[in-house]
């Protein structure tokens, strides 16, 4: 099984904001992913659940869960790329939902950066 290193992980505040401001997103009912390239060969994630989630026993658990998703999706999902993961109130969280809203909505915000940037290159210059 692949561990979840500790290089993979977002911990400073500039590293949230820069994924933030890229304003790159996907959501669903379970969880909201946001996107930014970091010009990395690995992808590198950072959860972000606040105090409305209840306990700090309940909101270790949810980010548990979202570590373990992260960590047994990470095979499946784009290199390269700063992840935050936000989950959205459930009145019960599971690991098996996170899964699939995790490698859903990566790829969906993934494919909204590389829209960007291929709208940013020009199609053809006339000589």
């Amino acid at each position: 099984m692949p561990r979840f290193q500790p290089h993979e992980h977002l911990r400073r505040p500039a590293d949230f904001e820069a994924v933030y401001d890229r304003r790159r997103s996907a959501a669903d009912g379970t969880l909201v992913v946001y996107a930014r390239e970091n010009g990395l060969a690995y992808s590198r994630v950072g959860l972000s659940v606040s105090k409305k989630f209840g306990s700090a026993v309940r909101r270790n658990r949810i980010r548990r869960l979202l570590r373990e998703a992260y960590r047994l999706e990470k095979s499946e999902l784009p290199a390269g790329y700063d992840l935050v993961l936000i989950p959205r109130p459930l009145d019960e969280f599971a690991l098996e939902p996170i899964r699939h809203s995790l490698a859903k909505l990566a790829r969906q915000a993934v494919k909204k950066i590389l829209k960007d940037t291929d709208a940013a290159k020009p199609t053809g210059e006339a000589t």
